[in-house]
């Protein structure tokens, strides 16, 4: 799932079809419960993309779409296409472009057949056939529909049958065209620390391109998250907007065009940037997935049709619990030894969390990890730290009842370590150019089989020798420098294939041991994409720890993932108190990097009794519905509701995002999804020891009361987090 795969052709190229329906003028709708994109077969073959939006009550009207639309011009023709070649008649940004072996740069891709086969009750898979006319070419469109969710996902399969080498100059995933009066693109950039600050703009004439070319860490700058508002700019609760996200771990290219029929043209796949794609012949390049939904009723919508797909169909383990844990970075760094991580496990105990979680630098001997600047990739533990092992801190773990995780950063080498000076072949760097670095380190080359065999075995020997470890965060702080490969035979194929070999590992990671927790971390939010998450139970949503500004970040990512998979720890980033960041935290999977030892007692008992009540509701937190009800940008306070499936019990948080003279919750918060016949009792929860609700419990109020009128938090500079308990009252 959201990988390339080379495989060799087994059937001879001319001889095979896909499709069980052969037709001229067909129409062929890809549906979802409430949405629909419409395919239609023109008179020359040629597939058009000819109606995306609400789904009809009768699908025998997607016949008539393409009649109700301005047409254009004569050289137009090619702008609706459902996956536009290049070199024949296009005249617009093309989904592929090849050059074949003979040379020639021109691609016709004429529809052939199409079937549709049911997986279950709620998935389908629809597959068109297209070919070009003169050469042995043939791509394969896949439509993956989940019905209930209203999510589909959608890439290419590329094959060639001709006597030499294919170069692919292009190779997207998906080609959609949407019409519409203007078009609104909300997208997110960032930096270390700075995740995920959003962007909206309209849409002009010409190409919008979102892109990374970084190889690893893909997402430092951008992530390939994206939404697209429908003639006007969506909100929470209502407008026509398109969500988007390539499921791919490396180097993306997203390109909106507006033609000239103001219609937006949507291209999306790897980025084709310095990877002219060899393709042998007889051998198959299949795309990462597109995954988009579309909601006709806002943003809010839009995220929990996605938030209930990635839990049920994409997330590694989505429905199942999660560990809340103790981290020791913030409290040791690199400096830390057997007794001092055994003092830390009773701290684990003491405070009341799952698991203990031992960060970097715990090996190396020639080179000792007690920096950043060595021992990377030398994974045998220090045994002047560790002179016992981990398997001494595993048993300790165990004896103090708590569970015990690891730290690693796998794909990575410092210059200064026995690996780099046995394998400098494995490392990604230019032969005879000057190393560069980030974070004092390099990258090992994941399209090298070998490399791929010693990352799997980092892990899986970690697992063999230490049985009861119980978790594994996963590291990657570098960008690709200087991209070669000594192991490629097509060095243009080389950041293709690199993510390609990540994936070969994490399978196999997956397929032996598939339900272990895993965190995906890449120095901050530098990973966080579906294509990786399918082998994570966890993503880190970025370094910067700071309560206030984890509430942006953390409100931004909810717009495309669910609460349970993101990463929150309790820090001492920030000027908030203590109840601040954690209530901060516990919009998600609760973690501290705190520490224990220096709390005084209020603040220790605090923490232990924010545990238990967390434990109380993170089931509605990491399964339930979310509600957007109030964010940060433009209002004083900030607030999101959990509410079950039941709609009896949600959980709300409120906390005060400006500092200015009287910046508080002054009107009431509307809630969002209750049922509007029930009866709500409203509670202030979490409450600091010593001090007193101003909230008053002892009534009921009705669903629709809550909906219409709303809730006052009594947020203010004395109470700037709040979290508020719904119960229906039986």
């Amino acid at each position: 799932m959201g990988s390339i795969r080379i495989r060799i052709s087994l059937f001879f190229f001319g001889l095979i079809t896909l499709g069980i329906k052969n037709s001229s003028a067909q129409t062929i709708p890809i549906e979802t419960s409430n949405t629909a994109m419409v395919l239609q077969v023109g008179t020359h073959k040629e597939l058009h993309m000819v109606y995306f939006g609400k789904r009809l009550h009768n699908s025998d009207e997607y016949d008539l779409v393409g009649g109700q639309y301005h047409q254009g011009t004569d050289y137009s023709g090619m702008a609706d296409a459902a996956y536009t070649p290049s070199g024949s008649q296009n005249l617009f940004e093309p989904a592929i472009s090849v050059s074949h072996a003979d040379g020639n740069n021109s691609l016709d891709l004429k529809f052939v057949s199409y079937q549709t086969k049911k997986i279950n009750e709620d998935v389908a898979l629809t597959s068109l056939l297209l070919k070009d006319p003169i050469y042995p070419f043939r791509v394969t469109l896949f439509y993956k529909t989940y019905f209930k969710e209203n999510v589909v996902e959608q890439w290419s399969e590329i094959q060639q049958g001709e006597k030499g080498n294919v170069i692919l100059h292009k190779f997207a995933s998906a080609n959609l065209y949407i019409k519409g009066k203007s078009f609104w693109l909300t997208q997110f950039h960032g930096d270390w620390a700075k995740e995920m600050q959003p962007e909206t703009s309209e849409l002009t004439h010409g190409i919008k391109t979102l892109d990374s070319k970084l190889g690893t860490r893909a997402d430092l700058f951008q992530p390939p998250v994206f939404m697209v508002s429908l003639d006007k700019p969506s909100s929470e609760d209502e407008g026509d907007i398109l969500y988007g996200s390539l499921e791919w771990s490396g180097n993306y290219r997203i390109d909106l065009e507006l033609d000239n029929l103001n219609n937006l043209r949507l291209i999306a796949g790897i980025n084709n940037y310095a990877s002219n794609y060899v393709l042998e012949p007889n051998k198959v390049l299949t795309t990462p997935k597109f995954l988009y939904t579309f909601s006709t009723q806002g943003k809010g919508l839009a995220s929990r049709q996605l938030q209930t797909w990635a839990r049920d169909y994409q997330l590694k383990d989505g429905n199942a619990g999660r560990y809340t844990l103790l981290n020791n970075w913030e409290t040791t760094y690199f400096d830390f030894n057997e007794d001092k991580l055994k003092s830390l496990l009773s701290d684990t105990k003491k405070l009341g969390v799952d698991l203990f979680l031992l960060d970097d630098g715990w090996f190396g001997n020639m080179y000792p990890r007690d920096g950043d600047r060595s021992g990377l990739g030398d994974w045998q533990a220090n045994v002047k730290k560790l002179p016992n092992g981990i398997i001494a801190i595993e048993k300790a773990a165990e004896k103090t009842g708590v569970k015990f995780g690891i730290w690693i950063e796998p794909e990575m080498v410092n210059p200064k370590s026995e690996l780099y000076e046995r394998h400098p072949d494995w490392v990604v760097k230019q032969p005879g150019r000057p190393e560069h670095y980030m974070r004092n380190q390099l990258v090992l080359d994941l399209s090298n089989p070998q490399v791929q065999n010693f990352v799997f075995n980092i892990v899986d020997s970690l697992l063999i020798q230490n049985p009861g470890l119980a978790y594994i965060k996963w590291d990657c702080n570098s960008v690709i420098f200087n991209a070669y490969s000594a192991n490629e035979k097509y060095q243009s194929n080389f950041y293709v294939d690199y993510v390609q070999g990540l994936y070969n590992v994490l399978k196999r990671i997956k397929s032996k041991y598939p339900n272990f927790p895993m965190m995906l971390c890449s120095g901050g939010g530098g990973r966080v994409d579906y294509g990786a998450l399918q082998y994570f139970t966890e993503y880190w949503p970025s370094d910067n720890t700071d309560p206030l500004e984890r509430i942006y970040i953390q409100f931004a990512y909810s717009y495309f993932y669910p609460a349970i998979a993101s990463a929150n720890h309790v820090t001492n980033w920030g000027k908030q108190p203590l109840k601040y960041r954690i209530d901060v935290a516990m919009m998600g999977k609760l973690g501290f990097d705190i520490p224990v030892e220096k709390l005084n007692k209020a603040d220790l008992t605090f923490c232990q009794n924010a545990i238990k009540a967390y434990n109380g509701f993170k089931d509605i937190v990491w399964h339930g519905n979310q509600y957007r009800l109030a964010n940060p940008w433009d209002n004083d306070v900030a607030a999101v509701m959990y509410l079950n499936e039941a709609k009896t019990k949600g959980v709300l948080f409120n906390y005060l995002v400006n500092n200015r003279y009287d910046a508080a919750s002054h009107l009431p918060i509307k809630l969002k999804g209750l049922d509007a016949g029930k009866q709500y009792k409203v509670k202030e929860i979490n409450l600091y020891p010593g001090t007193k609700s101003t909230i008053e419990d002892s009534r009921d109020y009705s669903g629709n009361f809550l909906m219409t009128v709303g809730f006052n938090p009594q947020v203010n500079a004395g109470r700037s987090s709040v979290v508020l308990s719904i119960m229906a009252v039986k």
